[in-house]
């Protein structure tokens, strides 16, 4: 009986030790936050298609261990204000249940919720980014100032729209105004009108809180993640743009930076931070479901 105590005890303790901490030690309400998340989707970003959500298995997985989860949508390809007006109708629609809203927004999503935040506080508990662009891209430079980006621009709202007809979304797509907002200019001048949480020097922290809104952000820096997972190449090319510079494929690492940086240097691309494609990701790293879950818990134990 003693010896079948003691490896009882030892297998416990391992379990506990280990980097996950062990899924099945987490309590049902670990994600459990006052406020309920709502996930922002980024550019040529959607809610579910076909059954394959935008997030994927993420919504799941939070919900599995207490949180409260709502998917916006929000259109594929417009500027940040529009696309902010968008999701603010959305939020004042839960927030007249819950009172407030965690927003966590990947790519284009951040600074979209970061516009809500700007513009009614009073619905916001936090914001938190995930692989954002807040300074801009060196992509999106790179195809605004392209001879060829006339043709990037029909071709971008054609299958902007055809994922908006699939997943059911009515928006009118803008390719062109979608990539102003992503360039170093375009976001400078959203930066000067929505500052909050944005670091003043070039790769640092950005103010935790204002307006009684926390901020929060996270990014990675990988691009060929699993060899496996086709979009992989797609990360490979864009990744051509950005210089010499750390990034996800799209995303510089500085830029993504914003409020409390959780980290900057997860190894994972662009797609693998909401866990696309399919949850093909890097089996050495971190996985995005955990990441974000437990952030959730974070957001809980801040009171959020």
């Amino acid at each position: 009986m003693k010896l079948w105590i003691k490896t009882l005890a030892l297998v416990v303790t391992i379990a506990w030790s280990a980097p996950s901490a062990a899924w099945w030690w987490k309590p049902a309400n670990y994600a459990d936050t006052q406020y309920p998340i709502v996930l922002v989707h980024g550019m040529f970003g959607f809610d579910s298609i076909i059954g394959v959500d935008y997030w994927y298995g993420i919504a799941e997985d939070l919900r599995r261990n207490g949180a409260d989860v709502y998917t916006s949508q929000v259109p594929a390809l417009e500027s940040t204000i529009a696309r902010g007006e968008v999701l603010l109708s959305q939020v004042e629609s839960i927030a007249a249940v819950h009172g407030k809203v965690n927003l966590v927004g990947h790519s284009h999503g951040g600074p979209t919720a970061r516009y809500v935040a700007r513009v009614r506080p009073d619905l916001v508990a936090s914001v938190t980014s995930i692989g954002s662009p807040h300074k801009g891209s060196n992509v999106a430079d790179v195809i605004v100032n392209s001879p060829a980006s006339g043709l990037a621009g029909t071709l971008g709202n054609a299958l902007g729209g055809l994922i908006d007809l699939i997943s059911g979304g009515g928006y009118d797509q803008n390719m062109e105004a979608s990539l102003q907002s992503l360039t170093t200019q375009g976001s400078a001048q959203f930066n000067n009108f929505a500052p909050a949480g944005i670091p003043t020097t070039a790769c640092g922290e950005g103010a935790y809180s204002a307006n009684g809104v926390r901020f929060y952000s996270w990014g990675g820096t990988g691009v060929l993640t699993n060899v496996l997972d086709p979009s992989d190449a797609l990360l490979g090319v864009t990744s051509l743009a950005m210089g010499s510079s750390q990034h996800d494929g799209l995303v510089e690492r500085c830029s993504s930076r914003f409020g409390k940086v959780i980290r900057d240097n997860y190894f994972m691309n662009h797609l693998d931070e909401v866990n696309q494609a399919l949850g093909l990701h890097s089996l050495f790293e971190t996985d995005p479901k955990a990441v974000i879950k437990q952030h959730a818990n974070r957001l809980k134990n801040a009171g959020l």
